[in-house]
């Protein structure tokens, strides 16, 4: 067999077929988009916000409960088994959606629709990841989210006329059979295992794989690691704001008097920007780095939102979707490749889990925000609220996060000259020699890990301050330290030039003594 080689140019038959199966996955979801608010009210007859929205809090919690739960799953099984899995959980979908008799079976359908989404939208970013490597990780999940959006897009836009067409239901959920029936073929017979990419990545690492229990992981990328956990809530607030988009959109559209044609294409055209820009901003994250990506992405999503509430007419509404889709493809893509960089491919795909478990909580979180902000206040007013919390995630994106992508944070990994230690603010300096050679000497405010505990006893350490490793003279060890800590999310430690002997040797000088 073949040694194994990471890269979207080396995997790109595998990595097209997923692109593919994921347009089919991202379909599901865009045949909902359209139609299930106006069944809610004309078939069902619901009036109140909250009740209408509530199949995207019932879609985002289960959604959100299975991403977390698809990561660990595709650990242990493989990800083909989980992947497969989902398009199983997804076959009675399109017929509950057509035939249900009362809202209590549509919200049974969008629990099934949230679990097979946890799991075969969650499978393929993780086998992206795995198949892609580290150089192009931002153009791998902008290809991905791509061909999952442009598909949500385009189902959104075919059901949308097909219900002006022939009706609600149960025409337009045909599409719903295709996707399940095409996506389950591709995935059983023509996708192929990659763990054995994970496997071939962390082998190639020269930092040992950090080994972190399921507890410890959930809480660096909820709270603990200042990237990780910036990540999790930027994610958290794009699908809020997604959420509050899909319910309520298409009810102020026609507010305003929009016909039904007209809704279908405003709820097509801001996955549809949002799915084309993101083989740019992808790509785009890969060059110029992924805070600022993320931290402006929020910034365009509140704007458009407050756009859309504040124009009048067809144009100024497809205006405010546009820029909504420019914001979310800034950062949608660049969220799950700063979660590829931080996270070590060991647990990387746990890690995945637990963001994506919060992000898709959003949904559920915005869907009911949503509805009981316009139930007390209107339409207008929630939209409002939520494109300022969209910009709050934003500012804590700016001033919380550090940039993952080590080509930007560390340019070239190389040491740091004893001089520049004081522009550093609060560094943690960490002597990695034997604690008989640290009390010979060692520099001010230096703390002594050594080298064979480092993995063990770093993560004590805070992740919101620089780091740099000190051997006895720059060599070798506190290389190969600042490695092993950029390995376990410390991702701009660096190595001290010239080591303790260099300097005793500049401090001397300067008056300054060991």
């Amino acid at each position: 067999m073949s040694a194994l080689r990471l890269g979207l140019k080396e995997n790109w038959p595998q990595f097209l077929l997923l692109v593919v199966v994921n347009a089919f996955v991202g379909a599901m979801i865009g045949m909902e988009r359209s139609l299930l608010s106006p069944i809610a009210e004309q078939v069902f007859g619901l009036e109140a916000k909250t009740a209408v929205l509530s199949f995207i809090v019932v879609f985002g919690v289960t959604k959100a409960l299975t991403n977390y739960l698809a990561g660990r799953l595709s650990d242990h099984y493989g990800r083909k088994a989980v992947l497969v899995g989902g398009w199983l959980v997804a076959a009675p979908v399109p017929f509950l959606l057509m035939y249900a008799p009362s809202w209590l079976w549509i919200l049974f359908a969008n629990a099934l629709l949230g679990i097979s989404q946890g799991l075969t939208w969650s499978t393929t970013v993780i086998m992206k990841i795995d198949l892609a490597g580290p150089k192009n990780r931002g153009l791998a999940m902008g290809l991905n989210e791509l061909a999952g959006y442009l598909a949500v897009a385009g189902s959104a836009l075919a059901t949308g006329f097909l219900a002006a067409r022939y009706g609600l239901r149960p025409q337009p959920f045909y599409l719903g059979v295709a996707y399940v029936v095409v996506g389950f073929i591709l995935s059983l017979f023509f996708v192929r295992e990659t763990r054995h990419h994970v496997r071939a990545e962390a082998q190639a690492q020269a930092a040992p794989a950090p080994s972190f229990d399921q507890r410890q992981i959930f809480w660096r990328t909820t709270l603990q690691d200042p990237n990780l956990s910036s990540v999790t809530q930027a994610g958290l607030v794009n699908n809020l704001n997604d959420g509050m988009a899909w319910g309520l959109f298409p009810l102020f559209f026609a507010a305003a008097g929009l016909s039904l044609e007209q809704i279908a294409t405003l709820a097509a055209i801001y996955p549809g920007t949002w799915g084309l820009l993101q083989l740019f901003t992808g790509a785009w994250s890969d060059r110029v780095g992924r805070k600022r990506l993320i931290a402006g992405g929020m910034v365009v999503q509140a704007i458009g939102i407050l756009v859309v509430v504040f124009s009048s007419g067809f144009w100024g509404y497809a205006g405010g979707a546009v820029l909504l889709g420019l914001g979310t493809a800034m950062v949608y893509p660049t969220l799950l490749a700063a979660i590829g960089d931080v996270a070590h491919p060991s647990w990387r795909a746990s890690a995945v889990g637990v963001y994506r478990l919060w992000r898709d909580l959003g949904y559920a979180l915005g869907a009911l925000l949503a509805g009981l902000v316009a139930d007390a206040f209107g339409l207008p007013v929630a939209m409002i609220a939520v494109a300022l919390m969209t910009f709050t995630s934003g500012v804590i994106v700016a001033l919380r996060m550090r940039e993952t992508w080590a080509a930007k944070a560390t340019p070239d990994a190389s040491c740091i000259e004893p001089e520049a230690l004081g522009q550093l603010t609060a560094p943690i300096l960490i002597d990695v020699r034997s604690p008989e050679d640290f009390a010979a000497g060692h520099v001010d405010g230096a703390i002594n890990i050594p080298l064979d505990r480092l993995e063990h006893d770093a993560r004590q350490l805070a992740f919101d301050r620089p780091v740099v490793t000190i051997c006895g003279k720059g060599g070798g060890r506190s290389a190969e330290a600042a490695q092993r800590l950029r390995a376990l999310g410390f991702i701009t430690a660096r190595s001290l030039c010239g080591g303790t002997a260099g300097w005793q040797a500049r401090g001397v000088r300067a008056g300054a003594t060991t």
